[in-house]
């Protein structure tokens, strides 16, 4: 079936095998060290240098020796190579989850030295925020303004709202007043809450981009909601099919990110925005705008500024702070805040009492805006060094946001790319994920920014996705 020679050379004669290619290899190399003929410490060819020898691409090398790798058959030595494991088969996970060290001098660009990247959800670097974040806890421990033996209650939560008043002001969000803000435990939850507090009826239709964030499906979903997607361009949702669609259903609101759209990063321009808004009104849709992803603020109008009667504003710390502490925050029309405040208490009572008073510290401190500067300026790095190793195919990308979007060449579907680059150590996302089940995907996958791990390992990462990109499949099977 499969012989190793001297020159560890292995042949495999994948005609006299049906199956996928990367399990015949796989096979071969456990009937050879089976047989002897690969002895425990053995290394094996390098991936290239085996997938150019036998005739495969080295997607396919990669995915069998991380199957091996993974059952404990092969041992995997950053730097060194592959070998046959010295101990037999057994639990030799080659991934281990990163948590960036805390020191002075740039951790995210000094440690963490991984093959395996996790690029399918941003990872922010460590760059002082867990420091400030346990110097608080501390003060929030030794004496808690909101006490430890009560329920949260809104007269509890102020000082929070409060410092989240200024947390987020800004002259494109409009005026803002801290009871407008819902304390919220993440974006998801302020999503969450907004369709409870909005959708009614029997079946209520909510209205999403044709490629969308899929957190705001599976909140419809769970509201036993019908999910509209409106055709989008370059420019974001195109107006004409926004209003074929709220004509044709019961559609209630519209849930869109007109900033950082996700994944495509695409922006929605003034003009564009406001003939939304027109439609919008005309139509009696509410809008729910997404800003979870801005970490830098648009001079773009929000449409909270644009049409403030109608537009629930979500926003979060998680991609310019931390997702730890899951915090975020929910924005009502003025005519609904006490709605959105009713269905914040109704579904957890509000946030634990240490974290309000966590936040009433944490988000007013004077230190964080230099923090979040730092950490843009990292994400930029990492941003920019995908984009130059990248360079030459269709890549959408901007410096001030932690994610990227990758069209794919002739030969690459994007379930089979995702597939060949979790063989090689990266996990990336399929452009399927953020499409409605019954749609057309383009072939295009969307990877993050993850600064958990070293800058080299991250550049390592993205120069085996331009392995693959440089090399398509003989087959879309592989």
């Amino acid at each position: 079936m499969g012989t190793i020679t001297d020159r560890n050379i292995i042949e495999v004669d994948f005609g006299a095998d049906d199956r996928p290619k990367y399990l015949v290899l796989e096979a071969a190399i456990r009937d050879a060290i089976r047989r002897g003929i690969l002895l425990p410490g053995k290394r094996l060819p390098a991936t290239r240098d085996l997938a150019w020898r036998i005739g495969v691409t080295p997607g396919t090398v990669a995915r069998a020796y991380t199957r091996l790798t993974e059952d404990g058959t092969l041992d995997a030595a950053v730097g060194r190579g592959t070998f046959v494991s010295e101990t037999g088969a057994g639990p030799a996970p080659i991934y281990r989850e990163f948590q960036a060290l805390e020191v002075d001098s740039t951790p995210h660009l000094s440690g963490g030295d991984n093959y395996v990247v996790n690029l399918l959800s941003p990872h922010l670097p460590s760059v002082g925020q867990a420091r400030l974040i346990r110097k608080h806890l501390g003060a929030v421990a030794a004496d808690p303004p909101s006490g430890m033996m009560h329920y949260p209650n809104h007269a509890s939560e102020r000082p929070a709202r409060e410092a989240a008043r200024e947390f987020l002001s800004h002259p494109t969000l409009g005026p803002l007043e801290a009871d407008d803000i819902a304390l919220t435990s993440g974006g998801q939850h302020a999503i969450s809450l907004v369709l409870q507090t909005v959708l009614s009826g029997r079946r209520p239709a909510v209205l999403v981009e044709d490629l969308t964030y899929p957190g705001f499906r599976r909140v419809a979903e769970m509201l036993r909601a019908d999910i509209i997607p409106v055709t989008t361009d370059a420019a974001g949702i195109v107006p004409e099919a926004l209003e074929a669609a709220a004509r044709n259903a019961d559609a209630q609101i519209l849930c869109t990110s007109p900033d950082v759209h996700n994944p495509t990063c695409a922006v929605t321009p003034e003009s564009r925005r406001r003939a939304i808004v027109e439609i919008a009104r005309n139509a009696n849709i509410q809008i729910l705008e997404d800003d979870c992803y801005q970490m830098v603020r648009s001079d773009l109008p929000s449409y909270r500024l644009l049409a403030p009667e109608r537009t629930w504003h979500i926003s979060s710390i998680a991609k310019t702070i931390t997702p730890a502490l899951r915090l975020g925050f929910a924005m009502a029309p003025r005519a609904h805040r006490l709605a959105l405040r009713r269905a914040a208490e109704y579904s957890s009572f509000g946030l634990a009492t240490p974290m309000s008073d966590l936040a009433a510290r944490l988000l007013v401190d004077p230190a964080l805006p230099a923090l979040m500067a730092e950490t843009r300026e990292v994400v930029s790095t990492y941003a920019r060094a995908a984009a130059r190793i990248l360079e030459g195919y269709d890549l959408h990308w901007r410096e001030d946001i932690s994610f990227l979007w990758l069209l794919l060449p002739d030969g690459w579907r994007a379930s089979a790319f995702c597939r060949a680059a979790e063989g090689v150590g990266v996990k990336v996302r399929a452009a399927e994920e953020y499409a409605a089940r019954e749609a057309n995907a383009p072939h295009a996958v969307r990877f993050a920014v993850n600064s958990g791990v070293s800058l080299r390992s991250f550049e390592e990462a993205v120069g085996r996705l331009r392995g693959l990109l440089d090399h398509p499949p003989e087959d879309l099977g592989v």
